[in-house]
């Protein structure tokens, strides 16, 4: 899909604010991830030295959320955008909130990550764990690419994987909760790994609302709580 220009302003200036706010969010996706990923391999790992920078990370997180979220207020004060701007920034406004919310999953991870890193109980569950966190961490690079390139499309294929994050959560909820029968002195720690897990989950949720704001953005058309159904006929300008 062509990439759709928001700019061609009389002013250069606000071509530039426009642009800059745009690449500083994808920047912010950026960051996001790699926390997540660090997060993941800090609590399968056991590496504590890992789950401490993803934990210290999320102060870079919460402060890109709150600068450029100051950056769109001022666009929205100085230059009162219209139709297709006025679109770009309230998506902007939006999705940072989500990925300050994924950042504060990874974090909740991290600090998991600490509290597991000695004993062994659960850890026989810790590649589905690895599993549920990739699957989650390609969701949100997808999405941030969708956003890059304003496909709405690739946002509805990226929405439906949150199905199959779900499907794969629960199961592994399932074979936790087994594990705590057959064993009540693991209840502790195993209830650790199911936070941790409930927060990769989360982090699935985050990226398709993400998914949602591009189709907003590109087709001027809110999905929010609609099916994917519908979602994707949005998508293909289809009523």
């Amino acid at each position: 899909m062509e990439n759709k220009s928001y700019g061609q302003h009389i002013s250069q200036q606000y071509n530039e604010e426009l642009e800059d706010v745009r690449n500083r969010v994808l920047a912010m996706g950026g960051l996001v991830e790699q926390q997540l990923a660090d997060a993941v391999t800090a609590l399968v790992d056991g590496d504590v030295e890992l789950g401490e920078q993803v934990i210290t990370l999320d102060y870079q997180v919460n402060a890109f959320e709150v600068s450029i979220d100051e950056e769109c207020s001022r666009i929205l004060a100085r230059r009162q955008p219209a139709a297709s701007d006025l679109r770009l920034v309230v998506a902007v406004i939006k999705t940072i909130t989500d990925l300050e919310r994924i950042g504060d999953q990874a974090e909740r991870v991290g600090r998991m990550s600490l509290r597991l890193a000695q004993g062994d109980a659960g850890r026989a569950h810790y590649s589905e764990i690895k599993h549920l966190g990739d699957h989650v961490r390609q969701m949100l690079h997808d999405a941030l690419d969708a956003l890059a390139r304003m496909d709405p499309e690739a946002a509805v294929k990226v929405a439906r994987e949150d199905i199959k994050v779900d499907k794969e959560y629960e199961s592994l909820m399932r074979q936790l909760i087994t594990y705590m029968m057959e064993d009540p002195r693991t209840i502790t720690r195993v209830l650790d790994i199911m936070w941790s897990a409930r927060a990769l989950e989360r982090v699935g949720d985050h990226a398709r609302n993400i998914c949602e704001y591009i189709i907003y953005l590109v087709m001027g058309k809110d999905v929010r709580h609609t099916s994917l159904e519908r979602m994707e006929q949005e998508a293909r300008g289809k009523r």
